[in-house]
């Protein structure tokens, strides 16, 4: 059978109402049975961790939950799993920036929010032709979570009412990821820890210094009080960066990283050069140091 993204739906997980899903035309009768798995599946996701996957004879159904909602998808059982959460990753991104949670909350009748089919389908399409993607989709920090932390494999047994008996297990999936160990701190990691953290605090300091200055003259400009606040925050959140795993780490240290030389851009009125480029070569110091210290193991290749 050929790898491929075969149906997909969005529901909210209070009540599993469902919000939105692809059209499709596929007669094949193990398919409906699957779609009815997805549709019992729908009313029980808050039951289950927020990225489970669920193996259906020849196909596999692959959710995530968040916010209140649940993204689901029926794909073949040799579709890769990274390009399964990707395909999933993006539908969430979208329905989220499309969608708030008052108008989900508010929702009465089903496939509400139908009109997000026609993204669906182009998704389904791009990702059912993977050396037409038009980027790699992050492949590599998806490959990366997946190793870290990976999707709870549910079995038929578990839904309960597919099979027409109660099933409970709340407790067991307590604790089911595995730890998100990064690589042991080097010395060269301390050093920019602790320069980031006195940069932040020089930019912290400065800024109490700002405010008390624009409350004694009113001409002082306030912006100047937010671009040192925000070096502030960007210093202190590169160090967490580089203390924790989190998901697109190192996209969010580059943004930081940019944010801490716009601020900077913007106080030259207020420092010399020597100072800027002290805070930005800190900044920079601290951003390859959290490129350098990776997730401990190396993330499998899934063929994609």
């Amino acid at each position: 059978m050929m790898s491929m993204v075969l149906f997909a739906s969005v529901v909210r997980v209070v009540d599993g109402l469902p919000l939105s899903a692809s059209t499709d035309y596929e007669q094949d009768k193990g398919l409906q049975e699957t779609k009815k798995q997805v549709k019992a599946l729908s009313k029980k996701l808050s039951q289950f961790p927020d990225r489970c996957t669920l193996k259906a004879g020849q196909y596999n159904i692959n959710f995530t939950c968040c916010l209140g909602v649940g993204y689901l998808m029926v794909c073949t059982e040799n579709y890769p799993n990274v390009l399964a959460f990707c395909f999933l990753d993006e539908l969430q991104r979208e329905f989220i920036v499309t969608y708030d949670a008052k108008r989900v909350n508010s929702a009465v009748r089903p496939y509400s929010f139908i009109e997000l089919d026609n993204f669906i389908q182009k998704t389904k399409q791009r990702f059912n032709s993977p050396r037409s993607l038009s980027t790699k989709i992050n492949l590599a920090d998806m490959q990366t979570e997946i190793k870290l932390r990976p999707p709870y494999q549910l079995s038929p047994e578990e839904l309960g009412s597919i099979n027409g008996f109660s099933y409970h297990t709340p407790s067991k999936y307590k604790g089911i990821a595995p730890s998100q160990q990064l690589d042991p701190v080097t010395l060269p990691g301390i050093v920019s820890c602790v320069l980031s953290i006195l940069c932040g605090g020089l930019n912290l300091l400065r800024g109490v210094h700002a405010i008390e200055s624009t409350i004694q003259n009113d001409d002082e400009d306030l912006n100047y009080v937010i671009a040192f606040f925000l070096g502030t925050a960007a210093c202190l959140y590169q160090c967490s960066l580089f203390a924790y795993f989190s998901v697109w780490r190192n996209s969010k240290s580059f943004l930081a990283f940019a944010l801490i030389c716009l601020s900077n851009m913007y106080l030259y009125e207020l420092r010399n050069v020597w100072q800027i480029l002290f805070h930005v070569t800190v900044g920079a110091f601290m951003t390859l140091q959290i490129r350098l210290r990776q997730p401990q193991g190396k993330a499998p290749d899934y063929n994609v």
